[in-house]
């Protein structure tokens, strides 16, 4: 077994929970590479994280009936549902992968490139320079109106009194809600629950009825009307014995998109100007790449979306639970052990990342990210559906906001990490202040 944080366990979970990243980096200074902690909602039983890539790489290529996804127990479970493919384990999860991973490359992401760029300019043309800015805030706007459009082929705005307007309006304020302490109360009371109760299950039915009337809307249009979205896709394919998709399996589809397909990107958006605002170097060499055109802008552009994604992943563990002993170098783990990869320590590594700490797009220039050295968007069979969508959001997003703005950090202490459900994003939102806006 590997060496064991010796903390209370309140004490570990209250530390994990409060400042995640410097939590995990010094469990991992004291006990080495590999390492176990122990939090309240485990079964009592120790997490053991691994940091070496070769153990990444173990985990992600084995077949994914012996290294199931821990998601399932995750506190995602009762919002996104059982069927969810976040949530869902084995055939499930594959089955459900392959129905909607055609929505997420080629044409179809070429599709959403003009929808991107008219939204972030839309919303660039309201910043005024002297204005502070809570990035994430912002950028949540924008990815939130893309994954709809994606999803629910909505383009050109949304109608008010519209069920997908009433969506994303409950969507808003639903992750408003959940940035603060409130929340984190609700979460504590569900644990151990799969399924939602109490507060959360009223709060999700609030947002769900929003859900079963865009889906029912939708079946009353003829299948050869209802266009290429995601929606409609979901309601013309059927299972093995031929039978549609029920509206609970959809609901657990779309929210799922929804939810994980915006708030990762606006959040990475965030801590990308929180990171260049406070390194003038890095600022400085994207904004003269993107206004001096040509492939040297896509270049540190791509650079600078891999660095920020390095230093601050916004999903800093994901989890896997063998079905056997497993082994991690020096280590044998027993079967059913919750195997947690610690992204932001993987990043971290000095024998991979030279001066780990310091934010340098550069180090990515010609270099393509490593398979089990870079794994923002997990590995192997779990990898993350929307990744090519995010990257191509990003792109287009940051090279509008640095050909046409110039922001400023409001003070230069880098902005610490909140854990918001499995997730790390600004404490402040990622504050700028707008200086110049074209």
């Amino acid at each position: 077994m590997a060496p064991e944080l010796r903390l209370h366990p309140v004490v570990q979970t209250a530390r994990f929970v409060t400042r995640p990243l410097p939590f995990l980096f010094s469990a991992r200074r004291e006990l080495g590479e590999t390492f176990a902690f122990r939090p309240l909602g485990n079964r009592g039983e120790p997490i053991t994280v691994v940091t070496h890539p070769d153990h990444v790489k173990s985990l992600f290529t084995a077949p994914p009936e012996l290294v199931p996804s821990i998601t399932s127990e995750s506190p995602l479970r009762p919002v996104l549902g059982p069927r969810s493919v976040l949530t869902a384990n084995g055939p499930e999860h594959l089955r459900r992968r392959k129905l909607l991973l055609p929505s997420f490359h080629g044409e179809s992401i070429a599709r959403y490139t003009g929808i991107i760029e008219e939204l972030v300019d839309r919303a660039i043309d309201r910043w005024v320079p002297g204005e502070t800015l809570r990035m994430a805030k912002r950028m949540q706007a924008v990815t939130l109106d893309v994954i709809m459009a994606g999803i629910f082929g909505v383009e050109g705005g949304l109608e008010a009194g519209s069920p997908e307007r009433a969506l994303r309006d409950t969507t808003r304020r639903l992750l408003s809600f959940s940035e603060s302490h409130a929340w984190a109360l609700l979460e504590l009371a569900q644990m151990g629950n799969p399924e939602p109760r109490g507060v959360m299950r009223a709060l999700l039915d609030a947002s769900n009825k929003h859900y079963y009337r865009v889906i029912a809307d939708r079946r009353a249009v003829p299948e050869d009307r209802r266009g290429n979205d995601i929606l409609s896709l979901l309601l013309s394919v059927t299972d093995e014995d031929g039978r549609p998709l029920d509206d609970d399996d959809i609901r657990d589809q779309l929210v799922t998109l929804v939810l994980a397909g915006h708030e990762t990107t606006a959040n990475t958006l965030a801590w990308a100007f929180e990171r260049l605002t406070r390194t003038p170097a890095a600022y400085d060499a994207l904004r003269d790449a993107v206004r001096n055109g040509g492939e040297t802008g896509d270049e540190y552009i791509e650079a600078t979306i891999h660095e920020t994604m390095r230093v601050r992943p916004v999903i800093p563990l994901i989890g896997r639970r063998p079905t056997r002993p497993w082994q991690l170098g020096d280590y044998v783990v027993p079967a059913r052990t919750f195997i947690a990869i610690a992204i932001a320590l993987v990043h971290h590594r000095e024998d991979l990342y030279p001066e780990p700490f310091a934010f340098a797009p550069e180090r990515f220039l010609g270099v393509s990210p490593g398979t089990y050295t870079w794994i923002p968007f997990g590995g192997g069979t779990r990898r993350c559906l929307g990744a090519a969508l995010a990257m191509a959001e990003m792109r287009i997003v940051m090279r509008a906001i640095a050909r046409r703005t110039d922001l400023e950090a409001i003070n230069t202490r880098p902005e610490r990490e909140q854990h918001r459900n499995v997730t790390i994003i600004p404490r402040e939102g990622g504050l700028v202040r707008v200086t110049r806006r074209a």
